[in-house]
């Protein structure tokens, strides 16, 4: 049996990351979102809510004509603050976690996406 100190001097529990679902049901959406240049993938989620760079997010993504949710524990890579420069959507950028479901999720991303990932159509990303 493992001693433990006792709650009130084992320092500060971390915050809770916030939770947020994102349904994107259009392919267009899904470009618009998607951040091609993490390596481990990320999509851009619109928000009013003060998020600082490397604050834990959870994700329950849902994708274009898929039912199943996509659940990612990311973090804030980037933010768009309130009244950006060129009309910008105010939210952040949330880099996937280095793990194995993101890899997948990142191909079907890519497969769903194809030959748009080549556009140069302006996306809310960078």
């Amino acid at each position: 049996m493992s001693s433990l100190p006792p709650a009130s001097t084992a320092g500060p529990s971390a915050p809770r990351p916030s939770v947020i679902q994102l349904a994107i049901k259009e392919k267009a959406a899904l470009y618009a979102a998607y951040i091609p240049l993490f390596t481990e993938g990320g999509v851009f989620i619109p928000s009013a809510r003060d998020y600082k760079l490397g604050d834990d997010i959870y994700v329950l993504l849902t994708l274009p004509d898929d039912i199943q949710r996509y659940p990612v524990a990311g973090k804030v890579a980037w933010v768009t603050p309130a009244r950006a420069s060129g009309n910008r959507t105010q939210g952040v950028g949330v880099r996937f976690p280095n793990d194995e479901k993101s890899r997948l999720l990142k191909i079907k991303i890519e497969e769903i996406l194809g030959a748009h990932l080549a556009s140069d159509r302006p996306t809310q990303t960078i």
